[in-house]
Protein backbone atom coordinates (compact mmCIF):
# COMPACT_ATOMS: atom_id res chain seq x y z
CA UNK A 1 0.00 0.00 0.00
CA UNK A 2 1.43 3.32 -1.27
CA UNK A 3 2.65 5.41 2.00
CA UNK A 4 -0.15 8.32 3.21
CA UNK A 5 0.11 11.30 5.07
CA UNK A 6 -2.83 13.87 6.39
CA UNK A 7 -1.47 17.50 6.48
CA UNK A 8 -2.66 20.81 8.46
CA UNK A 9 -2.85 23.59 6.03
CA UNK A 10 -4.72 27.63 5.99
CA UNK A 11 -7.35 27.42 3.47
CA UNK A 12 -6.91 30.32 0.60
CA UNK A 13 -9.46 32.74 -0.31
CA UNK A 14 -10.30 36.40 -0.57
CA UNK A 15 -9.48 39.24 1.93
CA UNK A 16 -13.07 40.23 1.42
CA UNK A 17 -14.39 36.63 2.27
CA UNK A 18 -17.63 37.04 5.15
CA UNK A 19 -15.94 35.02 8.55
CA UNK A 20 -17.58 31.90 9.36
CA UNK A 21 -18.21 32.03 12.87
CA UNK A 22 -18.40 28.79 15.03
CA UNK A 23 -17.16 26.03 16.84
CA UNK A 24 -13.08 24.82 16.63
CA UNK A 25 -10.89 21.86 17.96
CA UNK A 26 -7.84 22.38 19.52
CA UNK A 27 -4.79 20.25 18.25
CA UNK A 28 -5.60 17.36 19.93
CA UNK A 29 -9.13 17.29 18.68
CA UNK A 30 -8.68 18.43 14.94
CA UNK A 31 -6.85 15.27 13.68
CA UNK A 32 -7.05 12.01 12.35
CA UNK A 33 -6.30 8.55 14.12
CA UNK A 34 -4.34 6.33 11.91
CA UNK A 35 -4.50 2.29 12.33
CA UNK A 36 -3.45 -0.60 10.66
CA UNK A 37 -6.36 -2.66 10.62
CA UNK A 38 -10.13 -2.36 12.31
CA UNK A 39 -10.13 -0.67 15.89
CA UNK A 40 -13.34 0.02 16.55
CA UNK A 41 -13.35 1.58 19.91
CA UNK A 42 -11.33 4.43 18.03
CA UNK A 43 -15.02 5.16 16.93
CA UNK A 44 -16.16 5.13 20.33
CA UNK A 45 -13.68 8.07 20.20
CA UNK A 46 -14.73 10.04 17.25
CA UNK A 47 -19.13 9.34 18.43
CA UNK A 48 -17.66 10.72 21.83
CA UNK A 49 -16.31 13.71 20.21
CA UNK A 50 -12.88 12.76 21.42
CA UNK A 51 -11.26 13.29 18.06
CA UNK A 52 -12.12 14.22 14.65
CA UNK A 53 -11.58 10.78 12.87
CA UNK A 54 -10.27 8.03 13.07
CA UNK A 55 -8.77 6.00 9.44
CA UNK A 56 -8.67 2.26 9.12
CA UNK A 57 -5.90 1.63 6.44
CA UNK A 58 -6.07 -1.67 4.60
CA UNK A 59 -9.44 -3.07 6.56
CA UNK A 60 -10.74 -3.73 3.55
CA UNK A 61 -9.07 -6.77 1.37
CA UNK A 62 -8.15 -5.95 -2.31
CA UNK A 63 -10.59 -8.71 -3.50
CA UNK A 64 -13.61 -7.86 -1.51
CA UNK A 65 -12.75 -3.98 -2.83
CA UNK A 66 -12.93 -5.16 -6.31
CA UNK A 67 -15.90 -7.77 -6.15
CA UNK A 68 -17.99 -4.42 -4.68
CA UNK A 69 -17.25 -2.02 -7.38
CA UNK A 70 -17.81 -4.78 -10.11
CA UNK A 71 -21.15 -5.49 -8.44
CA UNK A 72 -21.80 -2.12 -7.89
CA UNK A 73 -20.57 -0.81 -11.59
CA UNK A 74 -23.03 -3.67 -13.57
CA UNK A 75 -26.10 -3.57 -11.06
CA UNK A 76 -28.92 -1.94 -13.09
CA UNK A 77 -30.60 -0.53 -10.25
CA UNK A 78 -27.55 2.31 -10.05
CA UNK A 79 -29.15 6.13 -10.32
CA UNK A 80 -27.49 8.86 -11.20
CA UNK A 81 -28.33 12.59 -9.66
CA UNK A 82 -26.90 15.35 -10.52
CA UNK A 83 -26.71 19.16 -9.09
CA UNK A 84 -24.45 20.50 -6.48
CA UNK A 85 -23.08 16.70 -6.08
CA UNK A 86 -23.75 14.63 -9.30
CA UNK A 87 -22.76 10.99 -8.35
CA UNK A 88 -24.07 7.24 -9.39
CA UNK A 89 -25.57 5.60 -6.56
CA UNK A 90 -27.13 2.60 -5.11
CA UNK A 91 -29.15 3.20 -1.79
CA UNK A 92 -31.51 6.14 -1.09
CA UNK A 93 -30.53 9.80 0.52
CA UNK A 94 -32.37 11.68 3.31
CA UNK A 95 -31.87 14.76 2.25
CA UNK A 96 -34.37 17.25 1.96
CA UNK A 97 -37.47 14.63 1.94
CA UNK A 98 -40.13 13.46 4.15
CA UNK A 99 -39.54 10.85 6.93
CA UNK A 100 -41.96 8.67 4.60
CA UNK A 101 -40.16 9.50 1.43
CA UNK A 102 -36.93 8.30 2.49
CA UNK A 103 -38.32 5.07 3.70
CA UNK A 104 -40.44 4.22 1.18
CA UNK A 105 -37.27 4.61 -1.08
CA UNK A 106 -35.43 2.82 1.16
CA UNK A 107 -37.74 -0.28 0.67
CA UNK A 108 -37.52 0.14 -2.70
CA UNK A 109 -33.93 0.17 -3.23
CA UNK A 110 -33.21 -2.57 -0.12
CA UNK A 111 -32.92 -5.71 -2.84
CA UNK A 112 -30.71 -4.38 -4.78
CA UNK A 113 -28.41 -2.60 -1.89
CA UNK A 114 -28.36 -6.43 -0.77
CA UNK A 115 -27.58 -7.94 -4.04
CA UNK A 116 -24.50 -6.03 -4.32
CA UNK A 117 -23.21 -6.46 -0.58
CA UNK A 118 -24.03 -10.56 -0.76
CA UNK A 119 -20.17 -10.81 -0.56
CA UNK A 120 -18.05 -12.67 2.41
CA UNK A 121 -16.48 -10.11 4.30
CA UNK A 122 -19.15 -7.25 3.69
CA UNK A 123 -17.44 -4.41 5.27
CA UNK A 124 -20.76 -2.37 6.37
CA UNK A 125 -21.60 -5.56 7.98
CA UNK A 126 -17.92 -6.13 9.88
CA UNK A 127 -18.18 -2.20 10.36
CA UNK A 128 -20.92 -2.10 12.77
CA UNK A 129 -20.35 -5.70 14.25
CA UNK A 130 -17.33 -4.39 15.19
CA UNK A 131 -19.02 -0.94 16.75
CA UNK A 132 -21.35 -2.99 18.61
CA UNK A 133 -18.88 -5.63 20.65
CA UNK A 134 -17.47 -2.23 21.39
CA UNK A 135 -20.71 -0.54 22.81
CA UNK A 136 -21.54 -4.06 24.56
CA UNK A 137 -19.54 -3.78 27.76
CA UNK A 138 -20.91 -0.10 28.35
CA UNK A 139 -24.50 -1.65 27.88
CA UNK A 140 -25.09 -0.09 24.05
CA UNK A 141 -26.31 -0.66 21.06
CA UNK A 142 -26.15 0.22 17.54
CA UNK A 143 -28.92 -0.37 14.69
CA UNK A 144 -30.41 1.19 11.84
CA UNK A 145 -32.81 4.17 11.80
CA UNK A 146 -36.03 3.07 12.43
CA UNK A 147 -39.95 4.71 12.15
CA UNK A 148 -42.99 3.25 12.74
CA UNK A 149 -41.25 -0.24 12.14
CA UNK A 150 -39.81 0.71 8.95
CA UNK A 151 -35.83 1.13 8.41
CA UNK A 152 -33.27 3.50 6.98
CA UNK A 153 -30.65 2.04 4.18
CA UNK A 154 -28.16 0.06 5.53
CA UNK A 155 -25.12 2.24 3.19
CA UNK A 156 -24.70 3.85 -0.07
CA UNK A 157 -22.58 2.76 -2.66
CA UNK A 158 -21.55 6.12 -4.58
CA UNK A 159 -19.36 7.27 -7.39
CA UNK A 160 -18.52 11.01 -7.48
CA UNK A 161 -18.55 12.18 -11.57
CA UNK A 162 -18.04 16.23 -10.79
CA UNK A 163 -15.18 18.12 -11.70
CA UNK A 164 -13.81 21.54 -10.59
CA UNK A 165 -12.63 22.27 -7.48
CA UNK A 166 -14.61 19.84 -5.68
CA UNK A 167 -16.73 16.72 -6.68
CA UNK A 168 -18.63 17.35 -3.43
CA UNK A 169 -19.23 21.09 -2.19
CA UNK A 170 -18.14 21.80 1.14
CA UNK A 171 -20.66 20.42 3.64
CA UNK A 172 -21.57 19.67 6.84
CA UNK A 173 -24.19 16.94 7.91
CA UNK A 174 -25.83 18.52 10.57
CA UNK A 175 -27.87 20.88 9.00
CA UNK A 176 -29.76 18.16 6.94
CA UNK A 177 -30.76 16.41 10.53
CA UNK A 178 -32.92 19.52 11.39
CA UNK A 179 -35.19 19.49 8.10
CA UNK A 180 -38.71 20.09 9.36
CA UNK A 181 -40.15 17.14 7.08
CA UNK A 182 -38.73 14.61 9.90
CA UNK A 183 -39.23 16.36 12.80
CA UNK A 184 -40.91 12.67 13.32
CA UNK A 185 -37.51 10.92 12.70
CA UNK A 186 -35.41 10.02 15.42
CA UNK A 187 -32.39 10.94 13.49
CA UNK A 188 -32.91 14.05 14.36
CA UNK A 189 -31.61 13.39 18.28
CA UNK A 190 -28.28 13.11 16.85
CA UNK A 191 -27.55 16.57 16.77
CA UNK A 192 -27.76 16.91 20.42
CA UNK A 193 -24.52 14.48 20.13
CA UNK A 194 -21.95 13.94 17.06
CA UNK A 195 -23.23 13.19 13.81
CA UNK A 196 -20.11 10.66 12.24
CA UNK A 197 -19.93 10.03 8.47
CA UNK A 198 -18.38 6.25 7.42
CA UNK A 199 -16.71 5.86 3.84
CA UNK A 200 -14.92 2.46 3.05
CA UNK A 201 -13.04 3.15 -0.34
CA UNK A 202 -13.68 0.62 -3.04
CA UNK A 203 -11.75 2.46 -5.74
CA UNK A 204 -10.08 5.78 -5.82
CA UNK A 205 -7.16 5.75 -8.76
CA UNK A 206 -5.93 8.81 -8.30
CA UNK A 207 -6.83 12.21 -6.42
CA UNK A 208 -10.21 12.47 -4.83
CA UNK A 209 -9.04 13.60 -1.67
CA UNK A 210 -11.44 14.28 1.61
CA UNK A 211 -10.59 17.57 3.06
CA UNK A 212 -12.55 18.58 6.29
CA UNK A 213 -12.05 21.80 8.10
CA UNK A 214 -11.50 22.97 11.51
CA UNK A 215 -15.52 24.29 12.11
CA UNK A 216 -18.72 23.41 13.03
CA UNK A 217 -20.94 26.53 11.97
CA UNK A 218 -22.72 28.13 14.54
CA UNK A 219 -26.94 28.76 13.77
CA UNK A 220 -26.30 32.51 12.61
CA UNK A 221 -23.71 31.94 9.83
CA UNK A 222 -26.46 28.99 8.99
CA UNK A 223 -29.18 31.76 8.47
CA UNK A 224 -26.67 33.65 6.52
CA UNK A 225 -25.55 31.46 4.75
CA UNK A 226 -29.17 29.43 3.49
CA UNK A 227 -27.82 26.33 5.32
CA UNK A 228 -29.48 26.03 8.54
CA UNK A 229 -31.51 23.04 7.20
CA UNK A 230 -29.17 21.76 4.05
CA UNK A 231 -25.56 22.05 5.30
CA UNK A 232 -24.37 22.98 1.73
CA UNK A 233 -22.86 24.30 0.11
CA UNK A 234 -20.36 26.93 1.89
CA UNK A 235 -18.74 28.88 -0.66
CA UNK A 236 -15.09 28.38 -0.05
CA UNK A 237 -14.14 31.96 0.50
CA UNK A 238 -16.00 32.00 3.65
CA UNK A 239 -13.49 29.50 4.63
CA UNK A 240 -10.90 31.51 4.05
CA UNK A 241 -8.13 31.22 6.97
CA UNK A 242 -9.83 28.35 8.82
CA UNK A 243 -7.37 25.08 9.27
CA UNK A 244 -8.10 22.42 6.99
CA UNK A 245 -6.91 18.64 6.93
CA UNK A 246 -6.20 16.98 3.92
CA UNK A 247 -6.58 13.14 3.77
CA UNK A 248 -5.45 11.01 0.71
CA UNK A 249 -7.49 7.73 0.67
CA UNK A 250 -6.38 4.21 -1.09
CA UNK A 251 -9.18 1.19 -1.83
CA UNK A 252 -9.58 -0.77 1.33
CA UNK A 253 -9.25 2.27 3.47
CA UNK A 254 -12.54 2.93 5.97
CA UNK A 255 -12.68 6.46 7.75
CA UNK A 256 -15.27 7.99 10.05
CA UNK A 257 -15.18 11.39 10.96
CA UNK A 258 -17.19 14.07 12.70
CA UNK A 259 -19.73 15.43 10.26
CA UNK A 260 -20.81 18.40 11.62
CA UNK A 261 -17.41 20.07 10.11
CA UNK A 262 -17.62 21.41 6.88
CA UNK A 263 -16.22 19.07 4.69
CA UNK A 264 -15.31 18.48 0.92
CA UNK A 265 -14.04 15.59 -1.90
CA UNK A 266 -11.48 16.73 -4.36
CA UNK A 267 -12.52 15.20 -7.98
CA UNK A 268 -10.16 12.45 -9.46
CA UNK A 269 -7.25 13.89 -11.31
CA UNK A 270 -8.49 12.25 -14.51
CA UNK A 271 -12.31 12.26 -15.92
CA UNK A 272 -12.13 8.29 -16.56
CA UNK A 273 -10.47 7.44 -12.94
CA UNK A 274 -13.25 6.12 -10.29
CA UNK A 275 -13.33 7.11 -7.00
CA UNK A 276 -16.14 4.56 -5.40
CA UNK A 277 -17.34 4.55 -1.89
CA UNK A 278 -19.82 2.97 0.49
CA UNK A 279 -21.49 5.05 2.70
CA UNK A 280 -23.36 6.00 6.09
CA UNK A 281 -24.01 8.41 9.04
CA UNK A 282 -24.48 7.12 12.45
CA UNK A 283 -24.55 9.13 15.97
CA UNK A 284 -25.90 8.42 19.61
CA UNK A 285 -29.28 9.44 20.04
CA UNK A 286 -29.36 8.77 23.82
CA UNK A 287 -26.70 7.72 25.56
CA UNK A 288 -26.48 4.18 24.77
CA UNK A 289 -28.15 3.88 21.29
CA UNK A 290 -26.38 4.45 18.07
CA UNK A 291 -28.30 4.67 14.72
CA UNK A 292 -27.26 4.23 11.47
CA UNK A 293 -28.92 5.98 8.52
CA UNK A 294 -27.59 7.35 4.43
Amino acid sequence: MTAITTTLAPSGGGANAPALGGWSGDADYFRFQEHQGYQPQAVLDVLRGKVLGAVFRGMVPAAVCTELAERFWRNGEARSRDGEAPVRYIGAYHYHKTTRTYLDECAEVEAALDDVLAVEGDPLTVFYDGLAGALAPEGGTVRRAAHEGREACRGVLRSWFGRGEFALLPHEDRGQCGEPQQADFEIQRTADHQICALNICLENGAGGRLGVWNIQPDENSKRRLGTVYTGSPYPVEALAGVESAWLTIDPGDVYVFNGSHVHAVEPSEAADVRRTTLSGLFGFIDDTTVVSWT
